[in-house]
């Protein structure tokens, strides 16, 4: 039986949820609905999940550049390898879907890649973000193109201008 706990964090980019227990976070997504919002907003830390939130937070200032949480992600043994994969992309690069692909040893399972990119459970902390399409576009991204932009202008210090 588990004894997943779950704790709320504030994000420029909505509001945190974080599941997890003593073995590790395992989930970080974004909530979109305002009423849950407001209620998880008034529960108390979870102690398992504390460093967790106060990462995120000390990211989210600018003061963090990496991640010392225990993770503890659900999936196949593929996702667990390209998710592992994931961790080494320094804060403030890009690497492509092909770049991943080749790092993993075949240069057919982008696709694959791609796939499991976009079922990580760990927003931010397993920085998907940082993977773009091989021309430098912002493909995919579960949470939404715009937050994956705001991700990666955040860490590249610098605010991009739009023509429109």
């Amino acid at each position: 039986m588990s004894d997943l706990k779950t704790a709320y964090c504030k994000t420029p980019l909505g509001i945190a949820e974080i599941i997890g227990d003593e073995k590790g976070v395992q989930s970080v997504s974004v909530l979109n609905d305002d009423i849950t919002i407001n209620e998880a907003l008034n529960i108390e830390l979870p102690s398992p999940l504390k460093n967790c939130v106060q990462q995120l937070n000390e990211y989210f200032e600018g003061t963090r550049k990496e991640f010392s949480v225990k993770l503890n992600p659900q999936g196949t043994k593929f996702q667990q390898k390209v998710w592992n994969a994931l961790l080494d992309i320094p804060f403030g690069r890009t690497k492509s879907y092909l770049d991943q692909s080749k790092k993993l040893g075949d240069t057919k399972a982008i696709r694959a890649v791609a796939s499991a990119n976009g079922k990580n459970p760990i927003w931010i902390l397993i920085p998907c973000h940082r993977v773009v399409g091989s021309d430098g576009s912002l493909t995919g991204y579960a949470g939404g193109i715009w937050r994956k932009k705001w991700l990666l202008e955040h860490e590249s210090g610098s605010k991009q201008q739009t023509l429109f």
